[in-house]
Parts: structure tokens; C-alpha cells; sequence
């Protein structure tokens, strides 16, 4: 699983490292603009052979739900989940599902 965030969202790209700290044993990739500019700080989850996941308005009150999600989805083994519930608050931060 990789976690993408994107470094335009802040202006030092900081919230890498917030990311790095709070999901420790999955690899944080900084990456340009993923044009989530309206719902500023995105995160993008994704893994081969599964669904990727596009979420808006992050900060760094969400890191437990993050680290939530990233369990979830690691066990998935096709990223999709029956109940969006399982998602806490973090269902009503997705931008996109994209398929895998």
C-alpha cells in the first residue's frame, strides 16, 4: 500500500511528515497538486489489484481514522468494504473511489 499527499495543499508541504509520523510502517509518498485544491489537504490510498481512495479536507485530527482505514484496507483484498460505516468520518471526506 502506498499513501499519496499532496505538497501543494500546504505551503511547505508539511503535512507529509504529519502523515509519515501518524501512519508508521506504510510508505508516504509527497506528490505534486492531485487537484483536490476546493477540498484541501487530499490523501490518496492505493494498492495493486484494488481500488484507490481520494479524500479531501484531511488534517491532523483524522490521523486515528487514517490509521483505521490503512488497517482496513490492507486487509481488503479488493480495497471495497460492505459498509461505509466502517469508515467513521472519514466516508464523508472521499473526493473518489477509483477502480483498481
Amino acid at each position: 500500500m502506498k499513501v499519496f499527499v499532496c505538497r501543494s495543499c500546504t505551503p511547505d508541504g508539511a503535512f507529509a511528515d504529519v502523515l509519515r509520523a501518524g501512519l508508521q510502517g506504510v510508505a508516504v509518498h509527497s506528490v505534486e497538486c492531485m487537484s483536490g485544491c476546493t477540498r484541501a489537504q487530499t490523501v490518496a490510498f492505493r494498492a495493486p489489484g484494488k481500488v484507490a481512495y481520494l479524500f479531501g479536507n484531511i488534517s491532523a485530527a483524522d490521523i486515528a481514522e487514517l490509521q483505521n482505514f490503512a488497517a482496513l484496507y490492507a486487509a481488503s483484498s479488493d480495497g471495497t468494504f460492505e459498509d461505509a460505516r466502517v469508515l467513521g468520518n472519514l466516508r464523508t471526506k472521499a473526493i473518489a473511489r477509483i477502480p483498481g
